[in-house]
């Protein structure tokens, strides 16, 4: 699974699994306790492929973050809990992305930002590779083929 189908709702804990649409919005799943929970359009909702971190150059998506931190714990969860005081956070997520906005990104992000890396772990979410790269290899294999 992307994190194209994995959602974040405001007001709600945790992450979500998109199962399908709606007229009215969709249906998504937790992936904290499985579930499921109906959510209107009016609610504020995030996709995770969309989320970017500010850093003092530009700003990286999500994805290579929570692959940063997976190369960091070699495929582990964090060592740092979310709950950790807020220096704790910091000093760690500088570690992660050293070149990171610490005036735009604050303790709250970085805090759901482990948060949710370590629910996609224990999910075995843990694929945070472009999904464009798959279907440009795909193609080029396509193209390699001798034609019959």
């Amino acid at each position: 699974m992307t994190l194209d189908k994995i959602l974040s709702i405001g007001g709600k804990p945790g992450l979500y699994k998109l199962l399908t649409q709606t007229r009215s919005g969709f249906v998504g799943e937790s992936l904290l306790d499985g579930k499921r929970v109906s959510v209107g359009l009016r609610n504020n909702v995030s996709v995770l492929s969309e989320i970017a971190i500010y850093t003092l150059e530009e700003e990286v998506p999500l994805r290579e973050v929570f692959q940063k931190i997976k190369d960091k714990e070699k495929g582990g969860k964090t060592a740092i809990s979310h709950k950790d005081e807020k220096i704790k956070l910091e000093e760690y997520f500088f570690e992660v992305l050293p070149d990171y906005d610490e005036d735009r990104v604050y303790a709250s992000d970085i805090k759901k930002v482990i948060q949710w890396y370590n629910i996609l772990h224990d999910n075995s979410i843990t694929d945070f590779s472009e999904p464009e790269e798959e279907t440009t290899k795909t193609a080029d294999k396509k193209d390699q083929e001798p034609s019959k």
